[in-house]
């Protein structure tokens, strides 16, 4: 085979690879369960040349990120649930059904009215979706995957259960819950007791997932951004440590503190 810009040479390419005549060993042991992590790592690397703006790389990676849909797609329709072409078919009807004000007569002139009514039918979607399927009523919360990261998730759940009014007025009610949760978590260091410390942190963060949105953050986005400043000081630290020809394990934290100062000092100069 050659490579082609056609879509359905990619289908038959993967038809190939696990054709039992002939395909690919590997590709033949997989199952959806197997192929999941590969997925959630390719969206990861997209997201990766995103951030480094490296456009050969995120070509690379969109390539590798659209290969997954095809491998589902090949092992669903190997069994008679759907193929390649009932996904394109459903992502399309979503998007027509999802935009009214792009491809029907209803007029939403601005980004606010547009997202208003969006989230107006996915919680139609949502309710008609639930019903009659477990005998439970739909929640606001349903649909939110539980594969997402846990910070992710938070912030999603917290901002569904906004949506009906279960919120904070302002950002300060968030602050101020940010510090009970802070008054609640010393409190069971002090007593010792793992699991309710476990309990207790895992509400602080949930805490501060709801802080970040009350001011407009993104906590994921906060957080892998607070996580590079970390690692760029840091390896100021250790480039540090080898001008002095110390060992890292050896200079010591008031060394190691005084480093990440001159660090941070350069920082604030620079902002």
């Amino acid at each position: 085979m050659k490579p082609s810009r056609d879509i359905a040479t990619l289908i038959e390419i993967m038809r190939r690879l696990r054709d039992p005549n002939g395909g690919c060993p590997w590709d033949l042991e997989q199952d959806f369960n197997s192929i999941k992590p590969h997925t959630i790592e390719e969206a990861y690397e997209v997201a990766d040349a995103i951030e480094r703006n490296d456009f050969t790389d995120l070509k690379a990676e969109l390539g590798d990120l659209l290969f997954q849909p095809i491998y589902y797609a090949q092992m669903a329709d190997e069994i008679d649930e759907f193929d390649f072409g009932d996904i394109v078919y459903g992502i399309c009807e979503k998007l027509i059904r999802r935009h009214p004000h792009v491809f029907e007569e209803l007029n939403l002139d601005n980004a606010q009215g547009v997202n208003a009514n969006w989230e107006n039918i996915k919680a139609a979607e949502r309710a008609a979706k639930s019903k009659g399927t477990s005998g439970k009523a739909p929640s606001v919360l349903d649909d939110v995957p539980r594969a997402l990261p846990a910070l992710t998730r938070a912030n999603k759940l917290a901002k569904r259960a906004a949506r009906v009014g279960f919120d904070w007025p302002d950002a300060q009610g968030a602050l101020d819950k940010v510090v009970e949760e802070t008054k609640e978590v010393a409190d069971e260091i002090r007593s010792g007791d793992q699991a309710k410390i476990e309990e207790e942190i895992g509400d602080l963060l949930f805490a501060m997932t709801s802080l970040a949105r009350k001011l407009n953050v993104d906590p994921e986005e906060a957080l892998s951004n607070a996580n590079q400043k970390f690692i760029r000081r840091f390896q100021h630290v250790e480039k540090r440590c080898r001008d002095e020809n110390i060992q890292i394990e050896d200079a010591g934290l008031e060394k190691l503190e005084g480093f990440w100062t001159e660090i941070r000092k350069t920082d604030k100069i620079e902002n």
